[in-house]
């Protein structure tokens, strides 16, 4: 296995960095809706390449309608706030303009599509991003040698290239899939929601390790997650707990030594005091 990922530079320097310039993703005073209910109750987040955040929290606090409005889901209702990336506004994006703007999402439940070859797949959305900086696309025997490599390095099986997309793949598989993804596109931006969900203990290693092979300089990485499990492979930089719709705590990686022994009950009991 790799070792965890080193930082960059010291979080003190960091957090030093962030406070002379603008992150390159900035979440501000974000409300969002679903079907008239209100999830996200004026949250505030601030990501830069070069960092690893975890985004922890007990079920319903909100965590994955965070991911999916980063993203621009349809269902989702921004009331209030604004999310920023590179200094513009994405509020109103469509998905597709925040993929190419250099956005990532890895899901929790990656959707199959049955009929489209996993060939196919990466060298569309490969064409779509080439496409929007302007260049031709990507020749087939240039892709055929970028997704042999990517591959290997993300122990998918070749033979996975004619398989239809997450049809019939195993949990583990669809995770590997979009550590594929991530090895590809190389975003800006990634977030990875609940991507440790019921992986077995070398599913989840594969995961990790794509992670600190790509995270760096040139990628912030925002995991959310219930568990310590991912985070003892993945050092995080930053530690944010939600509560409620919105981040109640933060930290450094210690926190999440804390919370795995302490729960969330107590976290739950701060922001009820603080309310």
């Amino acid at each position: 296995m790799s070792p965890p990922r080193q930082a960059n530079l010291q979080t003190t320097n960091k957090k030093r960095k962030r406070t002379k310039n603008m992150a390159d993703l900035e979440i501000r005073n974000l409300h969002v809706s679903v079907e008239g209910k209100q999830i996200l109750r004026g949250l505030n987040l601030s990501v830069s390449k070069g960092e690893v955040h975890a985004l922890m929290g007990p079920n319903g606090s909100g965590k994955s309608t965070l991911a999916n409005t980063i993203m621009g889901h349809p269902a989702l209702e921004v009331t209030e706030g604004e999310i920023v990336f590179k200094g513009e506004d994405m509020t109103e994006a469509s998905p597709d303009e925040r993929s190419r703007a250099g956005l990532f999402m890895a899901f929790q439940y990656p959707v199959a599509i049955p009929g489209v070859t996993v060939a196919k797949y990466l060298r569309t959305i490969i064409n779509s991003h080439r496409e929007s900086r302007g260049q031709d696309e990507i020749k087939i025997k240039d892709f055929a040698k970028l997704a042999r490599e990517a591959m290997d390095l993300a122990e998918v099986p070749r033979e996975f290239s004619s398989r239809y997309l997450n049809d019939g793949f195993s949990g583990g598989e669809k995770k590997r899939m979009e550590m594929l993804q991530l090895g590809l596109l190389r975003p800006e931006m990634a977030v990875l929601d609940e991507t440790d969900s019921g992986l077995d203990i070398d599913a989840l290693r594969t995961v990790a390790e794509g992670v600190n092979r790509y995270a760096g300089p040139e990628m912030g990485v925002l995991i959310i997650t219930h568990y310590q499990r991912i985070l003892d492979h993945v050092k995080p930089d930053f530690v944010h707990v939600m509560f409620d719709g919105r981040i109640v705590k933060e930290g450094g990686a210690d926190l999440v030594g804390e919370l795995e022994a302490k729960g969330y009950d107590w976290i739950k009991q701060e922001a009820g005091a603080a309310a």
